[in-house]
């Protein structure tokens, strides 16, 4: 009913008797800025016909299916390449083939190094094969947000061909140029244009594709600018989209990849080939390479100090002859080479951060931030601007009465009443300097009007409140409950259960007969009620100066009804500027006592229900209206966003409120929270997204300090936004919920997705998800992103500094020219394994006290400063200092610092002798007197010489047990880059003491377990070797705790360089 004269008008377009088919118009075509009959004719269409067969062949032949595309993404096979394009992961690569190789040829020897030889090389294959299957497993995921797209999409539809109606065609056989029928319920399944409506009125839920909070009212009339938004094309309805209320028939102007959401999908394909690596993992692949370079060096320097060994010549004449090559000895420091790239390479480092980026993500998921990609923890502690949506995450997304006006004694007073309470929840707030159990007639009609008049429902679900039906109804329906109950009611009088029990009683008490629907002629709703006496009377609700227009008396406090005069009216509609000012949606009240012929109307039997099947009539019967009051609405702000914004600012990160709502509520609670001052000028800091982007230099107005406001902003406005600020080198956290929001949390460093009320699609987009959608939570999220920032910035130094330590070992070992101290296998045992455990649990240092009072570091912030950098070059000179230097006490001297090291019964050899072991074969005399390690015995009585081979075994476990019990000491001195264990005590984190144990018992494992120690090439110790390798890693401690008073004391004298520097200026 009430289409009125809109069909007449439509159908005066082609008849659609042309055989030959001719293609739609071009996709420019501006659908929403024509005519009815301008878009048939130029869609070559009848409403009343419908395409004929040939017209849809030929324009699916033109315009293909209505689906969008399958992008085919990179096979497996590309993917697993991927996860190799690292400079870590290629050293190690190259570092497992060469030692592989070298076992290979080696592997006829047999043996206790034979089995060791092979066991590197398996190992390092393992660790890179893990680590590609994790790769290919996150990549995989990477576009399920195209996947979540096309499930929103419409399957079928109904449409008008050859004059019949075909029901539940499927949806993606559509063309541009259908006549589509749309019912309440629908899910419309392409871009149309309204020819006109079924129904009175047409609304659309569109939120998820504009940003809008509530649905939308539609018409068939055309809109003035060719260049409007999406909600500005009031004629226009959008695939995707949801009919909430009445029924239309439309013209297909948009299909496939063409239509609105056609775009979303092509931007966030688009964004998906845009991603950027972390900060972190960019300084990663900085240190990697600078890395091969290092080793590179480290390893020439290796071979130029030993080529004298396995290459040698004589000069006959001056020039050089009889050169000599042992390819054995070239293979043994060839292996050396392989030793010193596995010792620089911090094996375990990547299975560390990952560690520790899932502890992190399990400590957000506590403060409900569920992180859905793994280093989105770290990059989430360098965020320089957040880019928030409005309705949602600042503001809770239910409307909320927050003003309440009625009459008072007299025609020229009007009452104001202050209501608390941002949900839907009854019991949240309460209305100031309410008159309780008092309430006066006049309060009375608002509480009824508000609670009958009124189609909405609110329900409890689990912790929370939600809504049934249009949010500004369910506002007035918890509006009602706080005005309480009418006088000589009681709560015995209601159902206790029921949350709603105010307006339980009131439709009661009154009982509905009839409901005159709202449209956007009259602006308004109401409602024919019987009381219990059998009088008929009509409520209404709507926009306050429509309804002023159709009053011609107003009530008082006591219920006296006076004429309503120009100086009240004046008055009210003072009290309505005002509130409109604040960015209240304000809604009248008014009822009628005198129905004329509805007076005695009790259904559709009655005389008089013939005028209610004519909307045209609704404005009629709602005429001579008394008014009563109104009421101001709005979605309020969380009440902890004010201080969150606060804690931003105090942080150094820039809030950046991008929404698809108008610009004067954006602005008014963007003042509110505290982005903008109460008084603050904001002509150049709130913009409209089309005005933003008509701007020359876009970049300028992004820079400036403080927050900005981009109010009816698109799809395309948040991605030009979120683009220009990273080249501009922010990292960007973007906040969304709907399907429109996608492209930009795609392109965004951190895309974040609401979890209640975001959709799948920006879901599966976002790298995390707010299980509570408040912006308070991104900010908690931010402060402990920095905290597993700064605790993982000490643990790869700690990691590094071991590294060097190692390479510092080997290096000496070369240079001195004494048997290798340690072999591959150990030193990868000991980045992969012993190191692990205690930097993992470096991750679980507490985080600073003013974490969020630091502006965030730059994202090119460097890991290791060169003071940084001094230090562990100096631990790890120790390091190889210690490690070595036991190496040949244990060959060298009975006994060291009072400890007896005999007791073994080893031969004692010159530290030249040691230094020049390759000439063993050439000394006269030379025997070693057998030895035991454990239970095992070593004997040399065939080739003596074998004493600086397989006798090293000794030595080498000295040594490894050097530098695992360094690391360990070294691992205390990480809980803090410059305070002393005297402030920050072990105990501070005593999972670093647990993983400290646990990763003395792996050693004592490989120690004491036989399979394993011939496996690692190392004996047992006995108590008074333990004692040396105590005394000998201690020092590490000491000489840190000199280091760190140093770096204090440069940061002191620093500061007060920088302070007095400022006081000149």
């Amino acid at each position: 009913m009430g289409k009125g004269g809109q069909v007449q008008g439509m159908r005066g377009g082609s008849d659609g008797s042309e055989a030959a088919v001719v293609p739609p118009p071009h996709l420019s075509f501006p659908a929403w800025a024509r005519s009815v009959q301008e878009c048939e004719a130029a869609f070559k269409v009848n409403a009343e016909e419908g395409l004929r067969p040939g017209d849809v062949a030929a324009r699916r032949e033109k315009y293909g299916w209505n689906e969008l595309e399958k992008h085919s993404g990179p096979s497996i096979w590309q993917l697993v390449l991927e996860q190799f394009n690292d400079t870590l992961v290629r050293i190690l690569l190259v570092a497992a083939v060469i030692s592989f190789v070298l076992a290979w040829f080696n592997g006829n020897e047999g043996g206790e190094m034979g089995i060791t030889a092979f066991v590197e090389p398996l190992v390092i294959f393992l660790i890179l094969i893990v680590n590609a299957i994790v790769g290919v497993w996150q990549e995989n995921n990477a576009e399920k947000s195209l996947e979540a797209l096309k499930e929103i999409q419409s399957e079928h539809a109904t449409v008008k061909r050859n004059g019949e109606w075909i029901h539940n065609l499927p949806a993606k056989e559509l063309v541009p140029g259908d006549i589509v029928e749309l019912r309440v319920g629908d899910k419309i399944p392409a871009d149309m244009r309204v020819l006109y409506l079924i129904s009175s009125t047409l609304r659309v839920e569109q939120g998820s594709l504009t940003g809008e909070n509530a649905s939308v009212n539609k018409t068939s009339h055309k809109v003035d600018w060719e260049d409007s938004d999406i909600q500005g094309k009031e004629c226009m309805v959008f695939a995707g989209t949801t009919v909430v209320n009445g029924s239309c028939v439309c013209l297909v102007t948009q299909t496939g990849m063409n239509t609105e959401i056609g775009k979303i999908h092509s931007q966030i394909h688009e964004a998906s080939q845009e991603d950027d690596d972390t900060p972190l993992k960019k300084k990663l692949n900085e240190f990697g390479e600078a890395l091969t370079a290092i080793i590179g060096v480290i390893c020439a320097l290796v071979w130029l100090i030993n080529v004298k060994y396995f290459f040698t010549w004589d000069y006959v004449d001056g020039w050089p002859r009889n050169f000599k090559f042992s390819f054995e000895k070239c293979t043994y420091y060839f292996e050396i080479a392989v030793a010193l790239a596995v010792a620089a390479i911090p094996e375990g480092l990547p299975a560390v951060i990952t560690t520790c980026l899932a502890l992190g993500t399990r400590k957000m998921a506590q403060k409900n931030a569920l992180v859905r990609k793994l280093p989105s923890v770290e990059t989430l502690g360098c965020t320089t601007v957040i880019c928030s949506d409005k309705t949602g995450t600042l503001t809770t997304n239910q409307m909320s009465a927050v003003k309440l006006v009625a009459m008072g004694c007299w025609t020229d007073t009007v009452r104001s009443f202050k209501v608390d309470g941002t949900t839907y929840d009854p019991c949240d707030g309460k209305i100031h300097d309410w008159p309780r159990g008092n309430m006066d007639p006049n309060l009375q009609m608002i509480a009824k009007i508000a609670a009958v008049c009124n189609d909405a429902s609110v329900a409890a679900s689990g912790h929370q409140f939600v809504a049934t039906g249009m949010p500004t109804e369910a506002a007035l329906k918890v509006l009602a409950e706080k005005m309480g109950l009418p006088d000589g009611y009681s709560a015995l009088s209601t159902d206790s259960s029921e949350i709603l029990r105010c307006c339980q009683l009131w439709n009661s008490v009154t009982k509905r007969v009839a409901t005159l629907e709202f449209d956007r002629t009259r602006k308004s709703m109401g409602v024919i009620v019987k009381s219990k006496s059998g009088n008929n009377s009509l409520l209404v609700k709507g926009a306050v100066e429509n309804l002023l227009e159709r009053s011609t008396h107003v009530q008082l406090l006591d219920g006296s009804v006076v004429l309503l005069d120009e100086n009240l009216k004046g008055s009210i509609l003072a009290t309505l500027r005002q509130m409109s000012t604040n960015a209240l949606r304000c809604l009248g009240f008014a009822y009628k006592d005198d129905l004329a012929e509805f007076a005695t109307y009790d259904g559709e039997e009655h005389p008089a229900h013939k005028l209610l099947l004519d909307p045209s009539n609704y404005s009629s019967i709602e005429s001579d209206l008394i008014f009563v009051g109104l009421v101001g609405l709005r979605d309020p702000p969380r009440e902890e966003v004010y201080k969150a914004i606060e804690d931003c600012r105090a942080a150094g990160i820039r809030v950046m409120v991008i929404t698809g709502d108008n610009k004067e509520t954006a602005e008014a609670i963007c003042r509110e929270i505290g982005i903008f001052g109460p008084h603050e000028d904001i002509s150049f800091r709130s913009l409209t997204g089309k005005e933003f982007m008509s701007l020359p230099d876009k970049k300028n107005l992004l820079r400036q300090k403080g927050g900005l406001l981009f109010s009816r902003s698109e799809p395309k406005h948040k991605q030009e936004i979120v683009r220009l600020l990273k080249e501009d080198g922010e990292v960007v956290a973007m906040t969304g919920d709907g399907v429109n929001d996608a492209p930009a949390l795609k392109l965004a460093d951190i895309g974040i997705a609401m979890g209640i009320t975001g959709t799948e699609v920006a879901k599966e987009a976002s790298d995390m998800v707010l299980a509570d959608d408040n912006f308070s939570t991104i900010v908690a999220a931010v402060g402990e992103g920095r905290s597993i920032y700064n605790n993982m910035k000490d643990f790869i130094r700690y990691m590094i500094s071991s590294n060097i330590g190692e390479v510092a070992s080997i290096f000496l070992t070369s240079a001195l020219g004494i048997p290798e101290g340690l072999i591959p296998v150990q030193l990868l045992w000991v980045n992969l394994v012993t190191d692990g455990p205690p930097a993992t649990a470096l991750s679980f240092n507490p985080p600073d006290k003013d974490i969020m009072k630091k502006p965030p570091r730059r994202s090119d912030d460097s890991l290791i400063t060169p003071w940084i950098l001094f230090r562990y070059m100096v631990i790890g000179l120790y390091v190889g200092i210690a490690t070595v230097g036991i190496f040949i006490i244990w060959y060298t001297h009975g006994s060291f610092m009072g400890i007896d090291l005999s007791g073994d019964g080893h031969t004692l050899v010159t530290y030249s002798q040691l230094s020049n072991w390759g000439q063993c074969s050439s000394w006269d005399g030379f025997k070693v007197t057998p030895f035991t390690a454990g239970t095992r015995r070593f004997s040399f009585d065939t080739n003596p010489c074998e004493y600086f081979q397989n006798g090293k075994v000794k030595a080498t476990t000295l040594s490894l047990s050097v530098l695992v019990a360094i690391e360990m000491f070294n691992s205390l001195n990480a809980l803090s880059e410059d305070a002393s264990l005297l402030s920050m005590p072990p105990w501070v984190n005593p999972w670093l003491l647990l993983a400290m144990s646990v990763s003395f018992g792996l050693h004592f494992l490989i120690l004491y377990v036989p399979f394993l120690a011939q496996v690692f090439g190392i004996v047992p110790l006995s108590l008074n070797e333990w004692l040396l390798v105590l005394v000998v890693a201690f020092p590490v401690i000491l000489i840190d705790e000199v280091l760190k008073f140093v770096g204090r004391c440069m940061n002191s004298s620093g500061a007060r360089r920088r302070s007095a520097k400022h006081k000149d200026e």
